[in-house]
């Protein structure tokens, strides 16, 4: 299965460049693509520094791509409750991903610096 890279994605959501829309059509057209999470991390970023999107937008985005036959993600049971976190809690998605992976991995509790992620459970203040 062929993968997608951040850029694609996020030409995909965003529709800003014709010409790159067009392609990355294309190749979702020839089927589904593959999405790291190292991917889903990059397009939030993405989206909140480099577009300015809001959490509730990129909330929907978030829904839509774990929903999309067309993409396959790489642990889009991680990316859904790091999401459910998100929407309730403080700290980045990318946090709540980490503590999510790392929970899923077995590994607890997750020790962190950040004080708004520390609140989550499974999460410890050091």
């Amino acid at each position: 299965m062929r993968a997608a890279d951040t850029n694609v994605l996020i030409r995909l959501i965003e529709q800003d460049d014709p010409a790159q829309l067009a392609l990355a059509e294309s190749a979702v057209a020839e089927g589904p693509l593959w999405v790291s999470l190292l991917v889903i991390l990059e397009m939030v970023w993405v989206l909140e520094a480099g577009y300015g999107r809001s959490k509730p937008e990129i909330t929907r985005v978030l829904d839509i791509l774990t929903s999309n036959r067309d993409l396959v993600l790489e642990a889009p049971e991680l990316v859904r409750a790091a999401l459910d976190l998100w929407g309730k809690g403080t700290a980045d998605f990318s946090d709540y991903l980490i503590l999510e992976a790392t929970r899923a991995a077995g590994h607890s509790p997750l020790l962190t610096f950040d004080k708004r992620l520390a609140k989550a459970s499974g999460a410890q203040k050091v």
